[in-house]
């Protein structure tokens, strides 16, 4: 086991004002990986603070400046990059492979993606006399959590440093260990004192704290709706900029001229990815009412595919996050049996085999009514509710009857119908037939999934400040 008690504020490793320490708990094993240290008010206010000292001279920084300085991050980013998948494994149970390839690259892709946009990115335009100027909005509080964690430090780390603001990161405290070593890549590469700044802590102490805080400009938060109402709450007597990339029930139209098996098949294994542990999850997926037996057999062949087990080995899937959310999925299964939907596969309990750990079964229902809980509510473990509908009109209303709209799914043989399909979907992200991730996409959601977007250049607007600036030209 391993200590972190300190926290980085204003290029330097620092205790905490009042020493209180939280254990670091490996999902596959429940026993404890390292300590950190959880701060309080007066550590968010010297972090906050020292992003405010740094923030005039970091936001006079030119372009090539800051280009420069992602560069050098994103090189120490690489060389760190195992080391980051490793602790992301330890501390939320990711599979080594789904750790190195996805979980860790996620944060190279930012940085790298950040540099592009940024060589190019238009922070004036002229429009006749008026100059209109977009400059970087201030001190910026980051709220990241622990299901995918550098991917969720990375979409706001690197498009604040691209823009000229500095920054408060607050990691999970269930899986701090990433966030530690992107502050330890941040000082090796060499970031100015202030410009990043790193405090642990749980909502309470630290998260209401930044959110609240009158020096903090923006803040931008990753986690659960109810969550996310509250750092609203927290920052609204300050009017700060709220951005937000909240929860989700991610509708999977599967349309009639779809091939089933094909389809079903990537629908499952994309849920399964991470655990189910994920905000964009295809977890209500839509399918012909009169091809719901042949559904049922992919679904249960794709499901029963999938071996669970130790995320250091080969295993395809590995435990979710904790107790607390191991116990949040149980009930939830076992209110889908109590509802009447109909179990294919898995069920409440860990897989055989696997008495330690906070592992559980790929979950597939069918014949889930809309209504039922587990169609309603997000669950953010491997469980699947397969919902027939009668129509294609009756699965797009069915799709849209939920007060989530961060990404939906549509599968189909025909793009022209898919695309038409897609356009009436309420969701901020639509994706036509699996398509590859494209980082340069915006991500954020309609409804009660947030506001804002990151991602590529749409990215860069959350962290500026528009500017007009009347006469500026003259005849």
């Amino acid at each position: 086991m391993s200590d972190h008690l300190k926290f980085y504020i204003d290029g330097a490793w620092v205790d905490p004002v009042a020493p209180r320490t939280l254990d670091v708990i490996n999902p596959a094993t429940e026993q404890s990986v390292a300590r950190i240290s959880l701060g309080g008010a007066e550590d968010v206010d010297r972090a906050v603070m020292a992003a405010r000292r740094a923030f005039d001279s970091f936001a006079r920084t030119t372009r090539q400046e800051r280009i420069e300085l992602l560069e050098a991050v994103l090189a120490e980013y690489e060389r760190r990059r195992e080391d980051m998948a490793k602790a992301i494994t330890a501390e939320m149970g990711a599979p080594s492979t789904l750790s190195r390839n996805a979980q860790a690259f996620m944060g190279t892709a930012h940085l790298s993606t950040a540099i592009e946009v940024l060589k190019n990115y238009e922070f004036e335009e002229a429009r006749g006399s008026t100059l209109i100027s977009r400059e970087p909005i201030g001190v910026c509080a980051f709220i990241t959590p622990w299901n995918w964690p550098s991917n969720q430090i990375g979409c706001k780390v690197a498009p604040a440093l691209a823009t000229g603001c500095t920054m408060v990161l607050k990691p999970s405290e269930v899986a701090p260990l990433s966030g530690i070593i992107w502050s330890e890549i941040m000082d090796a590469a060499g970031v100015p004192a202030g410009v990043y700044n790193m405090v642990n802590g749980d909502g309470p102490g630290v998260g209401a704290a930044l959110s609240s805080h009158p020096e903090v400009d923006m803040v931008s938060f990753t986690g659960s709706t109810r969550a996310g109402i509250e750092v609203a709450k927290n920052a609204a007597p300050t009017i700060k900029r709220v951005h937000q990339e909240l929860g989700g029930k991610s509708a999977n139209i599967v349309l009639p001229d779809a091939d089933i098996a094909k389809a079903v098949t990537a629908g499952v294994d994309h849920i399964m990815n991470n655990s189910g542990q994920s905000c964009n999850a295809p977890t209500r997926m839509l399918v012909p009412r009169d091809r719901m037996d042949e559904v049922k057999t992919a679904a249960r062949a794709a499901a029963e595919a999938i071996t669970v087990g130790d995320p250091q080995g080969d295993a395809r899937m590995g435990p979710v996050v904790s107790e607390a959310q191991w116990n949040k999925i149980q009930g939830l299964i076992s209110k889908g049996i109590d509802e009447g939907a109909t179990l294919v596969t898995g069920g409440a309990g860990r897989p055989d085999g696997l008495d330690v750990g906070y592992y559980v079964r790929p979950t597939i229902f069918a014949d889930v009514d809309p209504d039922m809980t587990i169609a309603r509510e997000e669950i953010f473990g491997p469980v699947l509710s397969i919902i027939p509908y009668d129509t294609v009109e009756d699965a797009v209303r069915i799709a849209n009857d939920t007060v989530y709209g961060l990404a939906a799914y549509v599968q189909s043989g025909d793009i022209d119908n898919a695309r038409k399909i897609a356009r009436q979907l309420r969701a901020g992200q639509v994706a036509i037939n699996g398509p590859a991730p494209d980082l340069m996409a915006p991500f954020g959601g309609f409804k009660q999934s947030g506001n804002g977007r990151e991602w590529g250049d749409h990215a860069f607007a959350e962290f500026l400040e528009v500017k007009a600036t009347l006469g500026h030209t003259t005849a």
